[in-house]
């Protein structure tokens, strides 16, 4: 299978339509693990908050995405929000969903590569976080594995999410 790892930096063109539903259907299928988007009209909500979005494609299918806000987003977010208030410069990955058929097959160790280097490119630190409750254990594992972090607990609302930081060295990568 030929896979490609893209990223679009936003410059506030549209996304095509198979995109969208691509997000907008992989993310659904991944709650409680992710939030829920209201609409395909929230995708592109998101990405407009963005400063990237890195997603992987074969010759057919999109397999998996992300969304990487930089420290100058007007995003509202209150995890993101956590992390503007922390530091004065950061990428946060907002979400990261891999279809169901093309988990446990490295598709996000693919973008979380390409995650590591625009942090470590643009020389600041990559956030994120994970639900502790629920429980997201894969994430969990995943991230402890890619050697993230654990700053801190924090309680929003009926969720409990791990605030996780990697500082991505380019001499590492």
């Amino acid at each position: 299978m030929n896979i490609v790892v893209r990223f679009v930096k936003n410059n506030f063109d549209t996304l095509p339509k198979k995109l969208i539903h691509f997000i907008y259907s992989t993310n659904q299928s991944n709650i409680p693990a992710l939030g829920s988007l209201e609409s395909l009209v929230h995708v592109q909500e998101l990405y407009a908050c963005s400063k990237y979005l890195v997603f992987i494609k074969n010759e057919s299918d999109y397999l998996g995405f992300a969304f990487v806000m930089d420290s100058k987003s007007d995003y509202q977010s209150v995890n993101y929000q956590y992390f503007k208030k922390k530091y004065k410069e950061f990428l946060y990955v907002d979400r990261v969903a891999v279809a169901d058929k093309f988990q446990r097959i490295g598709v996000g160790s693919k973008i979380y590569k390409e995650l590591y280097h625009l942090s470590s490119k643009a020389l600041v630190p990559l956030c994120c976080e994970v639900n502790t409750f629920p429980l997201n254990q894969q994430s969990l594992d995943f991230h402890s594995k890619e050697k993230f972090n654990n700053i801190e607990e924090v309680n929003f609302g009926k969720k409990r999410v791990a605030m996780l930081v990697k500082y991505c060295n380019p001499l590492n990568i």
